[in-house]
């Protein structure tokens, strides 16, 4: 669940994402400067698929995880290892190399990747609603994107799902990054709120404003609307390269069904999803993590369905918005053609 950023390197996730969202997502865990050795799951002999998880182990990752222990790995005839990227590592390096099948990444950040020459598709987007907002005292009279004007409006920087989503916002709020004082405080939103430094800080509504409430800061989140700037940001979702789907279609099928079931099965059973994440997840015994990961996986379900109540679909339409929406805001080298950037196909057909 990217829990996610999508840029921590990329924390969301990615905190994710989250999708980055996603995740991210905002840390449960600290980063590293390395990748997380990789671990196995599935069936052995069968069809080998190498995932990237776009941030160091966390509970973000638990429909993977729990797709492992329960075993749907393995029913769908395919060995799966579950790749943690380190803190330096490129988003989409590992893919381009032949190193990974598949990558758990934001819409946005698949956009952004195509328009440097990265043939990646969505094949499945797991947030289905976009996972940040700007996070506020409760007190605070910034009630709308509009009363973003002269604001001092604190971003981890000019990158990933927070700053696409200040974008979203002031552009819902009829303002541009002109109009605010936009300042890059790093991964401090904490500190920097607490501190007075900023009026208000973007985060994951799933985990940064999750980790407020934990601290005893009384927060309140402005998200995107529906059905405006809301719908015009594709949240984390899983993809590949063409050339990986059209030799490998039907194994990349399968593990997108199995993954899809280790998300619903995380939903619906959030406190044995966290159980069955542990043996990924360092610390995620302890009473304090453990709760940290419930309030996590609380706030992200919602997230996660479309009002349908579907898992992973993808919607054309958003697609269409979203890249007219980065390409105006300078976001993508060039011009991307967003029906190339998913393909429904992949997903299961109930």
């Amino acid at each position: 669940m990217r829990f996610v950023q999508t840029s921590m390197r990329r924390a969301h996730r990615h905190r994710v994402t989250g999708a980055a969202a996603l995740a991210s997502v905002v840390a449960l865990a600290t980063l590293t400067s390395c990748a997380e050795e990789p671990k196995n799951a599935g069936a052995k002999g069968g069809a080998s698929i190498t995932v990237g998880l776009t941030y160091t182990p966390n509970i973000q990752f638990s429909p993977f995880y729990v797709a492992a222990e329960k075993g749907y790995y393995k029913d769908a005839g395919l060995n799966v290892t579950l790749r943690h990227h380190g803190a330096a590592e490129d988003l989409f390096g590992a893919l381009s190399s032949g190193k990974e099948d598949v990558i758990y990444a934001g819409g946005d950040e698949m956009l952004q990747a195509r328009a440097k020459n990265v043939p990646v598709v969505d094949i499945a987007t797991f947030y289905q609603k976009y996972p940040v907002g700007l996070i506020v005292p409760k007190d605070s009279d910034i009630r709308t994107p509009a009363d973003l004007k002269g604001r001092k409006i604190g971003t981890p920087g000019p990158f990933g799902e927070t700053y696409f989503g200040l974008l979203a916002l002031l552009k819902e709020g009829g303002l541009s990054t002109k109009d605010a004082k936009v300042q890059n405080i790093g991964f401090t939103q904490q500190a920097a709120l607490t501190g007075n430094k900023v009026e208000g800080v973007m985060g994951y509504l799933n985990n940064d404003a999750v980790s407020f409430k934990e601290a005893g800061k009384d927060v309140r989140s402005i998200t995107l609307n529906s059905g405006s700037a809301g719908d015009q940001l594709v949240g984390v979702g899983l993809g590949a390269k063409k050339k990986t789907l059209d030799k490998r279609g039907d194994d990349i099928k399968k593990f997108v069904d199995a993954s899809l079931r280790g998300l619903r099965y995380a939903i619906d059973h959030q406190d044995e999803a966290i159980k069955l994440s542990e043996k990924y997840v360092p610390g995620l015994r302890g009473e304090k993590q453990r709760n940290n990961a419930r309030a996590v996986l609380k706030a992200t379900a919602p997230m996660m369905r479309n009002d349908q109540g579907e898992l992973g679909a993808i919607d054309p339409q958003t697609w269409a918005r979203m890249a007219d929406f980065m390409y105006d805001q300078g976001l993508l080298e060039k011009t991307v053609t967003p029906e190339d950037a998913y393909d429904t196909s992949y997903l299961p057909k109930s």
